[in-house]
C-alpha cells in the first residue's frame, strides 16, 4: 500500500514537472514571436533621400567627412525636422559625362530631390560648353522622368580659355534650369571663389569656413522644395 502511494505521488510530480515544461517552453516561443515582431516595428523605416551628385567639391576633398557640404546640409535638414537622408554622390576630378554614366545609381531608394552640382572639371579641361549642355540636359531628364526634383547648381569656367568659352559655359546653366523649370543655384562657390581664406592651397576646393558658405548657397534653395516634398507626403517611386 505503501509502494503504492508513493508511485502514485511520483506519477503526479513527473506530471505537474511535464506540464509546467510545456507551458513555460510555450511562455517562451510566444514571447520570442512578439519579441521578433517589435524589433521588426523598432526598425527604422527608410528615410526619403536627397541625393547630391557632384565633383571634389561635393565630395568635399581635403576636408573631413562631417565638414563637407553635405553633411552641413544633412544637419541643418535635422534641425529643421526635415527627416530626409542626404546622398554624398560626388566623385573626385568627375565630369558632367561621368556624373550621367553614375545616375542610375545615383537614384537607387527614395529619391525626391536630385541637386546637381557638376561641370567644374568641364571647365577646368575647356570641355565643350556644349557636351556640358547635353549631358546636364540627360541627367535632368532622365530624373524628371522618375519624379524626382532637381535643383541644378551653376559653375563657372576659369578666364584662361578665353572669353568666349567662359561665357558660352556660363550661358549652359540659366538656360537649362529655364527650359526645364528648375530650381536654380545660379553659382555653387557664390563668396567663396577667389577669396584665399575661404580656399585651400589649391585655391579650388573650399576651406571648412568655405564649405559653410557653400552649403548657405544650396540651402537657400533646397530648404523650401524639401519642404513643399514633405508636404506632399509622395511615396518613392
Amino acid at each position: 500500500m505503501h509502494r503504492l502511494r508513493a508511485a502514485a505521488l511520483l506519477l503526479a510530480t513527473i506530471s505537474i514537472v511535464a506540464c509546467g515544461g510545456r507551458d513555460e517552453a510555450h511562455d517562451n516561443k510566444s514571447g520570442g514571436t512578439d519579441n521578433a515582431a517589435t524589433s521588426t516595428e523598432a526598425r527604422a523605416k527608410p528615410l526619403p533621400r536627397i541625393v547630391i551628385l557632384g565633383d571634389s567639391l561635393t565630395a568635399g576633398l581635403g576636408l573631413p567627412v562631417d565638414q563637407a557640404y553635405p553633411s552641413l546640409l544633412q544637419q541643418r535638414l535635422k534641425s529643421e525636422g526635415l527627416d530626409y537622408e542626404v546622398v554624398n554622390a560626388g566623385v573626385s576630378g568627375d565630369t558632367s559625362a561621368g556624373g550621367l554614366s553614375r545616375l542610375d545609381w545615383a537614384l537607387q531608394g527614395d529619391v525626391r530631390i536630385l541637386v546637381v552640382a557638376l561641370g567644374g572639371n568641364d571647365g577646368l579641361r575647356g570641355l565643350p560648353p556644349e557636351a556640358l549642355k547635353r549631358n546636364l540636359s540627360e541627367i535632368i531628364e532622365r530624373a524628371q522622368a522618375r519624379h524626382v526634383q532637381v535643383i541644378l547648381a551653376g559653375m563657372e569656367a576659369p578666364p584662361n580659355y578665353g572669353r568666349d568659352y567662359t561665357v558660352s559655359f556660363h550661358r549652359v546653366y540659366p538656360a537649362l534650369a529655364e527650359q526645364y523649370r528648375i530650381p536654380f543655384v545660379p553659382f555653387l562657390l557664390w563668396n567663396v571663389a577667389g577669396i584665399d581664406q575661404l580656399n585651400q592651397p589649391d585655391g579650388i576646393h573650399p576651406t571648412a569656413a568655405g564649405a559653410r558658405i557653400v552649403a548657405d548657397n544650396v540651402w537657400r534653395v533646397l530648404k523650401p522644395l524639401a519642404e513643399e516634398q514633405k508636404g506632399e507626403g509622395r511615396s518613392g517611386s
